[in-house]
C-alpha cells in the first residue's frame, strides 16, 4: 500500500463539476492499494497517518498530528502510484489491486481513519476526479507498507 500524504491548509474534489468532498485544514492523502495488501497495511497505513506528527507548533517544529488539530483527510484512491515506470515510457499497472478488492480495502482504509477520531471526505473510486489543493509549506511525504511488514 503506497500514499502520498500532503498537509494543506484547504483542499477539495469534483466530479462531473459538482464538489463531491472538501476539507480545511489537514491532509491530503492519495492512497495505492497494491497486490497482496491486506487488512493489516490499511491499518496500519491508518494509523500511522492519523499521528503523523507534521503540523507546526508554535515554536513552527513539526509536533503535532492531524488528529491534535481535530482537522480533516480528504482521501482519493489514486492507483497510478501503483505503477512501475522501470521500462518503457508507458506505466504498466501490474503491481495495482484489481478494482473490487481495491475498493474495499480503500473504503476500509477510510473507515479505520474515521476510527481514529479524523473526518474523512472522500472521492469517487473510479471516477474522472479533479482534486484541489493549497499545500501548506509545502510539506509532502510518501509511505509505502508492504504485505506482512513490520511498522
Amino acid at each position: 500500500m503506497k500514499a502520498v500524504v500532503q498537509r494543506v491548509s484547504e483542499a477539495g474534489v469534483t466530479v462531473d463539476g459538482v464538489e463531491i468532498g472538501a476539507i480545511g485544514t489537514g491532509l491530503v492523502v492519495l492512497v495505492a492499494v497494491e497486490r497482496g495488501d491486506g487488512e493489516g497495511e490499511v491499518t496500519r497505513m491508518a494509523r500511522k497517518i492519523a499521528g503523523l506528527r507534521i503540523f507546526p507548533d508554535e515554536r513552527g517544529r513539526m509536533h503535532h498530528s492531524v488528529r491534535d488539530l481535530h482537522g480533516g483527510v480528504l482521501a482519493i484512491s489514486q492507483f497510478t502510484l501503483a505503477a512501475n515506470l522501470e521500462k518503457g515510457f508507458r506505466p504498466s499497472f501490474d503491481h495495482a489491486e484489481e478494482p473490487n478488492r481495491a475498493r474495499m480495502l480503500f473504503d476500509g482504509f477510510c473507515q479505520r481513519l474515521r476510527g481514529e477520531g479524523l473526518e474523512v471526505a472522500t472521492g469517487r473510486f473510479g471516477a474522472d476526479m479533479r482534486v484541489r489543493l493549497i499545500n501548506d509549506g509545502p510539506v509532502t511525504f510518501t509511505l509505502s507498507f508492504t504485505p506482512g511488514g513490520a511498522e
